[in-house]
């Protein structure tokens, strides 16, 4: 969900108006990508590398981090959907790790959609932490294989994302679901996350079905 910042000081606003935009589509694009057909969305809402950020920033965007997920939390429950979350989330500061576990036991019911928030991640920390987790378990050698890997995985039990979208223009994915996007179509739209619409939905789903017909 790139272009946050930019899409505010195009309109002279300050940087927390696009990051508090960002969160208010996040919740708005999954009723679009769902009613649409889409079962599960993962969204890359607060980078491991993004700490480096100025601290007045950081902690802004935690403050907007924690009431999103309670008011995505009570969507959630209201519309079905279920919440996982992915990511060092114990690392995360203040109550936010707590605030984390009551939205997942909230809406651990939800079968009208799965939404993967992504906080704290890293591609290459997700493979870190597997290995991990990995050599705590004894996991042998001659036992290692794609499929014990995506298991040890933040949230395994996900399918393979279909698509990766970036918004705002840059052309990488800056870590993002690395191994579960190895086979994924990559789509880069130019437009800043704040800008997105249901049209936008349309055209990723065209998009995708498209390259794959």
């Amino acid at each position: 969900m790139d272009g946050n910042r930019r899409w505010a000081a195009e309109r002279n606003l300050p940087y927390q108006e696009g990051h508090i935009k960002c969160y208010e589509k996040m919740g708005l694009s999954s009723q679009w990508f769902f009613s649409r057909g889409v079962k599960a969305l993962s969204f890359f809402a607060f980078s491991a590398e993004s700490w480096d950020r100025p601290a007045e920033e950081v902690n802004c965007l935690m403050k907007i981090l924690r009431q999103a997920i309670e008011k995505e939390a009570e969507q959630a429950v209201e519309k079905e959907y279920r919440l996982i979350f992915s990511g060092r989330v114990g690392e995360l500061p203040g109550d936010l790790p707590q605030a984390v576990q009551v939205a997942a036991d909230k809406t651990k019911d939800g079968k009208a959609g799965t939404i993967n928030i992504c906080l704290n991640y890293g591609g290459r920390a997700e493979l870190v932490d597997a290995i991990k987790k990995m050599i705590k378990n004894n996991v042998l050698e001659d036992q290692v294989h794609e499929g014990i890997i995506k298991k040890y995985l933040y949230n395994g039990e996900l399918p393979d994302p279909d698509i990766v979208v970036r918004t705002s223009g840059v052309e990488k994915v800056s870590g993002f679901l690395l191994w579960e996007g190895a086979n994924s179509e990559i789509l880069f739209l130019k437009k800043n996350w704040p800008e997105f619409e249901p049209a936008d939905a349309d055209y990723i789903l065209n998009e995708f079905n498209r390259r794959r017909n």
